[in-house]
């Protein structure tokens, strides 16, 4: 297949395409735009490889994107470009509504008159897939989870315009009979992950001996998935996954923020021990609650499992330990993503602030 990956050099969009790309299978062109979630050095693996190919376009650029359909012509495309920090929505909504809402309508233009033009095989053949976030549902309590039919209810700027990116998407299946496919993910840990987000800005700071800001109590409640295992969900979508529909993807790990801060420091102790030999637990640092924090994300992935057979290779805590000696043996890429003006909201001098979302 001819597949074209939009925001292929973010953190979950670099895993999808070097899976695809090492398959030999498909002809990859990675469309991303390269904003500071942006990253060519995460695909350094798969550069110069015969069947993958980059360019640097802006989703929002209808002439541009319209001449990669015109001369690449995808069988599939993988919508990944998107802002996606919650924090950064809060301070500074505009570009998110701008790339998940307005770049999405434009990329579901471009694709629409590219499909219209194919012949019936190829019509067949072709996918549009969306890859979105459980954030959409807004906050359960502490019983109950996601499903595709849970009703969208978000509750920062960065869930709400990735909420309208997904109802135009199903709009452009209804309406226009766009063949989409919408995906749903938990979040997401694992190796390229900017330090901006949870896990990995844990591990770098208790490395370096810093503050570990923990919002509130740490008392909200996400569900992990390894990002390895969501790319090979995205490939049984891609393969398998019914025309008009939507999938949750996750892996059922559960966890409250501050366990899982305590538990990043106890394996760094295990792995790392402290000269004075006090555990890196003497780091956190509550700190002031962001507005709108949702409470717990929980997804019901049993939709993908018995349809398509989905079934997450990792186990948590070895996947966390996989993903600490990853940003501990990878100075080279930390260092080229690192932006040490950056403070969290609360004014914490960070690398990056903690956010939760994919």
């Amino acid at each position: 297949m001819r597949i074209l990956v939009t925001g292929g050099a973010g953190f979950i969009g670099s895993t999808l395409v070097k899976s695809l790309v090492a398959s030999e299978k498909h002809e990859v062109l990675n469309i991303d735009c390269l904003t500071y979630a942006g990253n060519l050095c995460s695909l350094d693996s798969v550069e110069g490889k015969s069947n993958y190919r980059f360019s640097q376009t802006d989703i929002s650029d209808q002439k541009a994107m319209s001449e990669h359909f015109i001369h690449f012509k995808p069988d599939c495309v993988f919508n990944l470009a998107a802002e996606s920090h919650v924090d950064k929505s809060i301070d500074s909504p505009d570009a998110f509504i701008q790339t998940n809402i307005n770049g999405t309508y434009n990329l579901l233009k471009c694709a629409l008159n590219y499909f219209k033009c194919l012949d019936a095989e190829k019509k067949s053949q072709f996918k549009f897939i969306h890859i979105s976030t459980d954030e959409v549902y807004g906050t359960l309590s502490e019983s109950g989870k996601f499903d595709e039919t849970s009703p969208y209810r978000p509750n920062s700027p960065y869930s709400a315009s990735k909420a309208s990116s997904d109802h135009l998407v199903r709009a452009w299946f209804e309406t226009f009979n766009l063949p989409t496919i919408i995906t749903n993910c938990s979040n997401n840990y694992g190796p390229y992950q900017l330090p901006e987000k949870l896990v990995p800005l844990m591990i770098l700071n208790a490395m370096g001996e810093r503050d570990l800001p923990v919002y509130g109590q740490g008392l909200n409640i996400r569900d992990w998935l390894y990002v390895e295992d969501h790319a090979d969900a995205l490939c049984l979508v891609m393969e398998k996954g019914r025309i008009g529909e939507s999938y949750n993807i996750g892996s059922d790990n559960e966890i409250r923020n501050i366990d899982l801060v305590r538990l990043i420091c106890d394996q760094i102790d295990k792995l790392f021990p402290r000269q004075n030999k006090k555990s890196r637990q003497d780091l956190i640092k509550f700190v002031q609650d962001r507005p709108g924090h949702d409470f717990r994300y929980a997804i019901d992935a049993s939709k993908i499992t018995q349809e398509l057979g989905f079934s997450p290779k990792t186990n948590f805590e070895l996947g966390l330990e996989k993903t600490i000696m990853w940003y501990l043996s990878h100075n080279d890429w930390i260092e080229s993503v690192t932006k040490p003006s950056l403070t969290n909201r609360q004014g914490v001098i960070q690398e990056f602030s903690a956010s939760e979302s994919i």
